[in-house]
């Protein structure tokens, strides 16, 4: 990764960091309401991934945990932000949530709420593209207890038998909402469970960005030039709860305290001051300058957009309800 790219990601990562905290925060306030799952301390698998990739030209598909990914596709943090307020002006006009981002123009294909939902789609996606004959890949982020899921294998065993476009990226966080994976799961190492698919697949440190881009770089590199699809676990941590409601108790203050030792942001950071492309006065501005962004244009844009109409409650269900349910208007024949 070039020097230029780094410093780059490294405010990518802070923006996505200070806006998942600014959620934490909106929702304690009752202005965010449902679910809402946070994303602190993956930045590296997200970014580093994308980065190797083609954001907004290449499809991205995830879990609920998918207010992040949207805006490294190239969602405006402004929409997404207004989606989770539930408004009219959000990515998914306000009717979607937290859960149900959705950015078609930055091909971003929604976050969904079923656990190994996007495993199919993902599949889905993929033979589109080879049935169009175009070089785009379809990239699919889902943790760890996904794959515990009956679609994860099925998914799997398609994708290679049709050398399916498609990268499989595994967010492995240790944890299935708060159940540890060795509680739940007989291949703790997730890679090794695509063996009997025949699926490349490669393990790799989710913390580390540079780490998670090199290995990124060779899953890219081997699915869009037709060799079939890839599998890709990293090894990453969840500061926060599966969501709002969990407050942790499943595991120890000295594990979180232990990871956040090996945070995303921090290593990327003291890397580049060691490397003299940056001092800590320089970072601790780009925070407050950042800062000031997330609080003035993505916060203020989210309370001051307007609520979604009562009367078009129904707007957005059916594409044309008249011809396609007319029976609904009380005009069947």
């Amino acid at each position: 990764m070039k020097l230029e790219d780094k410093k780059r990601v490294l405010r990518e990562m802070v923006v996505h960091r200070r806006f998942e905290e600014r959620c934490y925060q909106a929702y304690i306030e009752r202005k965010i309401g449902g679910f809402l799952h946070l994303y602190p301390g993956q930045e590296a698998c997200c970014n580093g991934v994308m980065e190797a990739a083609r954001p907004g030209y290449d499809y991205v598909i995830t879990g609920y945990r998918d207010h992040v990914h949207a805006i490294k596709c190239g969602a405006d943090p402004k929409e997404v932000m207004a989606e989770l307020y539930g408004k009219e002006t959000g990515s998914s006009k306000g009717r979607g949530g937290s859960m149900h981002i959705f950015d078609v123009k930055h091909r971003f294909m929604g976050g969904y709420a079923l656990v190994g939902g996007p495993f199919p789609l993902a599949a889905g996606i993929a033979k589109g593209i080879q049935m169009k004959g175009g070089d785009e890949i379809a990239i699919c982020f889902l943790g760890d207890a996904a794959n515990n899921q009956g679609t994860f294998h099925e998914t799997m065993n398609m994708a290679a038998l049709y050398k399916l476009p498609v990268l499989f990226v595994c967010e492995n966080n240790l944890y299935g909402i708060g159940t540890a994976i060795e509680r739940s799961t007989a291949v703790v190492h997730q890679h090794k469970r695509v063996c009997g698919y025949d699926m490349e697949a490669a393990e790799t440190d989710g913390q580390d960005i540079e780490k998670v881009y090199e290995a990124a770089k060779v899953a890219v590199n081997h699915v869009r030039s037709g060799k079939g699809p890839y599998f890709l676990e990293l090894l990453t941590y969840r500061y926060r709860g599966h969501s709002m409601s969990d407050s942790r108790g499943y595991r120890t203050r000295e594990e979180e305290e232990m990871w956040k030792q090996r945070d995303p942001i921090y290593i990327l950071r003291d890397r580049l001051i060691a490397e003299k492309a940056m001092t800590m006065a320089d970072y601790e501005a780009m925070e407050k300058e950042i800062d000031a962004y997330i609080e003035n244009e993505v916060i203020k844009f989210a309370e001051e957009s307007p609520e979604p109409k009562v009367e078009e409650l129904e707007k957005y269900v059916f594409a044309d309800r008249e011809s396609q349910m007319p029976w609904i208007t009380g005009k069947a024949a």
